[in-house]
């Protein structure tokens, strides 16, 4: 599955904002990920036309099965690369920062060594 890193980036930011809002609005993620109104709507827009999310008659967002696929992988690394950061010694902040960009070009077997020596700890 070919998909840009920053679909991935919108995908993840949707299923973060229903989890912890219950709902995803153009303009929550806007905030979010601190882009224009605009930039959301194009993003939108072609997520919708590629079958990664839904939009219901109150421009409420959701993730189809192939959308929310890749929302909760990015997530699951997102988590995983930050908790791994922090381990090491990285604060906080910096460690969810770093693990956004990492989380798009991170190898399987790399990650999967991560989540290893995760359980190990």
């Amino acid at each position: 599955m070919n998909i840009h890193e920053s679909a991935e980036d919108y995908l993840e930011a949707i299923l973060m904002l229903r989890q912890e809002k219950g709902y995803a609005r153009s303009v929550d993620i806007a905030a979010r990920l601190n882009v224009s109104k605009p930039s959301v709507s194009f993003a939108m827009k072609r997520l919708r036309e590629n079958g990664y999310i839904l939009m219901d008659e109150e421009n409420l967002i959701s993730l189809t099965p192939l959308g929310a696929d890749i929302a909760a992988r990015m997530l699951d690394r997102h988590r995983a690369i930050a908790s791994f950061l922090e381990r090491l010694g990285v604060d906080e902040a910096t460690a969810l920062e770093d693990a956004c960009k990492i989380e798009h070009d991170i190898s399987d077997a790399s990650f999967e060594a991560i989540r290893r020596f995760l359980k190990k700890q």
